[in-house]
């Protein structure tokens, strides 16, 4: 065998054993005759030692090694002097005896260290070569461990994994499908999944009351930190259950994830907002409650005083109270009001009030108003001395709100409130069923065609579905979106409606959603799901900026595989085989 023990086990109680290891060379260095390379696999690193007065054409070997070559070493395991209290084997080293070279490398492009100097463009590129790096490593491996606790967990809770089809039809609403030419079927193509949504109704109509699989899912989509046109869920859905059923198994399988991952106990129950307050508190359903600055809104305080017509004409005056800033210096303030006018926020300006700690009050709007009015937004903002607050106002209320809440999150990460190793989890419900396309200039699915209406609102749905509820909850940690779910629609009737209101006649829902629309007619059961977004759990519990770094071959943000230089063109021959004509 190539070896008898791996790079990571080595302790003092092995010394005097002749091993064997192999692995990459992390780096060498020469102390007059003595040489040391430190030698790298995927459990850690040992240090191994060449003496020029023991062996030299042996020390003379080692000396031709260079970073990241392939070696295979037999050695006796000795106490090091120099001991290395950062590395777990920092006790031993191993007194080498005979060298192997397995497989030589070019100089890599950057080090393959923690603290690289490889830029995301080149680590993508040789994502190979950026796996080995420790700190990359480790997100795999916590990924891998969180994978076995949920099955694990699952299947102790009775659930079955499924696994689903990957080409399947394409259906409307959500995000673009990716699609896929058929060779045998000239002209027609399959789609890939944005998720299982309707194979895993179907299977509750099977009888599988309790299904999970970790799926594959694929969306056509504008990318960012949190998103990759290929990720990972964790798909379940069950059936004869209501939503605090489905809400207390998934609060116990992430109670079970945080203690075993991170040895957090999160509290029972997890709190839960209704999605109307979380908009009027933070302007987002996936709220930050690791800190407060929890908005106040201001148009009883300041609107109608005749003297700013900006406040005067606005739909929604808001502020939030930034604990100990009044002493931001007026550089400091108008660099954020510039801030905030950036295209990617789109407010118009920004208005501060800044409550002195000698009790004095300084504002952007002190002319307009008078000290009594600035006493009465202290009070509503519950505002000390020392405190500074930052009012957004606008013409809509909910595009200010959203505006008010990237300022919120901006002043968080100013203040370091954001940290990431301390863990704010809850539920948002009551979710609107319908949200206003302004693209489509109709109602579409706020989740998907198929969720349940709150059943105290069903009679609005004739005349007033913009007020309807849905039974739906997203499972939210930190301001991320992790999970979420909702009962489901499974009686016929109801289903057409809903179809109704989007806008589907019956032929186009038979044609869209038919083999789902004809199961039901053999007795569906009511039913539920919910869906986590793994790669998002995981970057979480490894306190990530971005799921790229926990995913084994990511795209960038164009959607690109710069390594494999994927997608690319296709040959002229295998067009013409998919009946495909590329317009150029």
């Amino acid at each position: 065998m190539y070896r008898t023990k791996t790079n990571g086990e080595l302790r003092l109680a092995n010394v005097g054993e002749v091993v064997t290891l192999a692995g990459w060379v992390q780096r060498t260095r020469k102390m007059g005759g003595m040489t040391f390379i430190d030698l790298r696999d995927r459990y850690g690193i040992t240090q191994i030692v060449f003496n020029n007065e023991v062996d030299a054409s042996l020390c003379d070997k080692a000396n031709h090694v260079g970073r990241e070559w392939v070696l295979q070493v037999r050695g006796t395991v000795a106490e090091r002097e120099s001991k290395n209290a950062n590395m777990p084997t920092g006790d031993i080293e191993i007194i080498a005896a005979e060298l192997n070279v397995l497989s030589r490398s070019e100089v890599p492009p950057f080090t393959i260290e923690d603290n690289t100097d490889g830029g995301d463009d080149l680590r993508m590129k040789y994502r190979y070569l950026d796996l080995r790096r420790a700190a990359v490593r480790r997100n795999l491996e916590l990924r891998h461990q969180m994978a076995i606790l949920i099955r694990n967990f699952l299947d102790s809770k009775d659930f079955i994994e499924v696994e689903t089809p990957i080409l399947i039809g394409s259906t409307p609403e959500g995000a673009r499908d990716f699609v896929v030419p058929s060779r045998m079927n000239p002209g027609q193509f399959y789609a890939l999944p944005q998720s299982p949504q309707t194979l895993k109704q179907l299977l509750m109509v099977a009888g599988f009351d309790r299904y999970f699989q970790i799926a594959k899912c694929f969306r056509d989509e504008d990318l960012r930190a949190d998103r990759q046109p290929e990720f990972t869920q964790i798909d379940c859905e069950m059936s004869f259950v209501e939503q605090d059923d489905v809400l207390e198994i998934f609060e116990d399988m992430a109670r079970h994830l945080f203690k075993r991952v991170r040895g957090v106990d999160l509290p029972s129950p997890l709190r839960r907002m209704t999605w109307h307050d979380a908009m009027r508190l933070y302007g987002s359903d996936k709220p930050d409650l690791r800190f407060g600055m929890t908005f106040v809104e201001l148009m009883d305080t300041l609107k109608g005083s005749g003297t700013f017509p900006v406040f005067d004409n606005a739909a929604y005056i808001g502020g939030i109270c930034v604990p100990g800033c009044a002493d931001y210096s007026r550089k400091q303030l108008d660099q954020l009001t510039e801030w905030v006018k950036r295209p990617q926020i789109g407010a118009s300006g920004l208005v501060y009030i800044k409550y002195n700690s000698d009790g004095t009050v300084k504002s952007s709007i002190d002319k307009f108003y008078t000290p009594e009015v600035l006493q009465a937004v202290k009070q509503a903002t519950g505002a000390s001395d020392g405190d500074l607050v930052l009012i957004l106002c606008g013409d809509n209320a909910n595009k200010t709100r959203v505006q008010l809440s990237t300022l919120r999150l901006e002043m968080g990460d100013r203040l370091g409130l954001r940290d990431k190793n301390r863990f704010e989890c809850l539920w948002i419900v009551d979710f609107p069923l319908f949200e206003w396309s302004d693209e489509e200039q109709r109602l579409m699915a706020t989740h998907h065609p198929f969720t349940l209406p709150n059943p105290e609102d069903i009679p609005l749905l004739d005349e007033h579905p913009e007020r309807v509820r849905a039974v739906a909850y997203d499972f939210v940690c930190n301001g991320v979106e992790v999970g979420g779910g909702s009962l489901r629609i499974h009686d016929g009737e109801l289903q057409a409606k809903m179809f109704k209101i989007l806008g589907f006649t019956p032929e186009r829902a038979m044609a869209q959603f038919g083999f789902l629309i004809n199961a039901f007619k053999y007795g569906a059961p009511p039913h539920a799901g919910l869906a986590f977004g793994f790669d998002r759990f995981v970057s979480i519990m490894a306190g990530l900026d971005s799921i790229r770094d926990c995913i084994a071959f990511p795209k960038n943000n164009s959607g690109r595989d710069v390594m494999l230089d994927a997608p690319s063109e296709i040959d002229d021959s295998q067009l013409d085989e998919l009946n495909l004509i590329i317009k150029k």
